[in-house]
């Protein structure tokens, strides 16, 4: 079974249900809002619990998830994989005007690596939030963004990325 047969099996629940698509969408945006809201949150908390920007873990939470950011972008350029819409002949549920750079996903890169400062910081939060980079793993997929190793790849990087917060 090719990628375009595998893509029609699992978005078959949602053709010819603009409310499911709609539910997608919104899931797609508010997952990467939560997120993006979350992380400043967080710094901010830690600032206000040292009031100094010197602070060293402080530093590492910012520093470790910008610098494997930088590194995930280059490294996804270098790769330039076509995303699915490109490569096959299917139509997304979430249309996106985006050209390769498929792998890693930067967003569930992202995500995983403010779950990982989180669960560092504050476990059950930091837990709770790798199941919504997991649930936005399975989003992407979905609307036709990114290859299914795209998005384990955005994980999986963004899980050891966190890794270097405890040492």
């Amino acid at each position: 079974m090719n990628y375009e047969q595998r893509y029609a099996c699992l978005t078959r629940p949602f053709r010819g249900r603009p409310w499911a698509i709609t539910g997608l969408k919104i899931a797609n945006g508010t997952l990467v809002v939560l997120m993006y809201i979350a992380y400043p949150l967080l710094l901010i908390e830690l600032y206000l619990r040292h009031h100094t920007l010197l602070d060293p873990l402080l530093q590492r939470a910012f520093w470790v998830p910008a610098l494997s950011f930088l590194i995930v972008t280059v490294f996804r350029r270098k790769i330039n994989r076509l995303r699915p819409y490109e490569a096959w002949p299917i139509e997304p549920l979430i249309p996106r005007n985006k050209h390769g750079e498929s792998m890693p996903s930067r967003h569930v890169f992202s995500s995983t690596v403010i779950a990982m400062v989180y669960l560092y910081l504050h476990p059950p939060l930091g837990a709770a939030f790798l199941l919504v980079s997991l649930l936005s793993a399975v989003v992407r997929v979905l609307a036709g963004v990114h290859y299914p190793t795209d998005v384990m790849a955005g994980f999986v990087t963004g899980v050891f990325s966190g890794i270097f917060l405890w040492w």
